[in-house]
């Protein structure tokens, strides 16, 4: 009867120690992929985040030549400037007192007067 248990115990534990054997091996493949998994998304958080600072880098440089355009704008549009342009490339000048005339408009038949 004692030969009888042992013999049923060690059925048992092979077939236990078998069925233990292919869990191992099924969550040793799991953790194996979920380790490849994390490695490939660490990876493309580090392109990412490189990509992203060359980004960074472009809007920057593209504000600095934004300033500068619009500096450029301003000393091309000072009225100095253009006075100087209008005398000297089109022999533009001030008109005297006596040429300056005004015109006073009728007033439309859609808008109002002035008050």
């Amino acid at each position: 009867m004692k030969s009888d248990i042992v013999d049923i115990r060690k059925q048992l534990m092979g077939k236990i120690d078998g069925f233990g054997t292919i869990h191992r091996g099924v969550l040793l493949g799991v953790v194996v992929l979920c380790a490849l998994s994390v490695i490939t998304s660490q990876h493309k958080a580090r392109k990412l985040f490189v990509e992203l600072q060359k980004e960074q880098e472009l809007a920057q440089q593209m504000d600095v030549e934004w300033g500068q355009l619009q500096l450029e704008q301003s000393t091309w549009a000072t009225p100095a400037r253009v006075e100087e342009i209008a005398v000297q490339k089109l022999q533009m000048q001030l008109p005297k007192n006596g040429q300056v005339q005004f015109v006073l408009a009728k007033p439309d038949s859609g808008t109002r007067p002035p008050q």
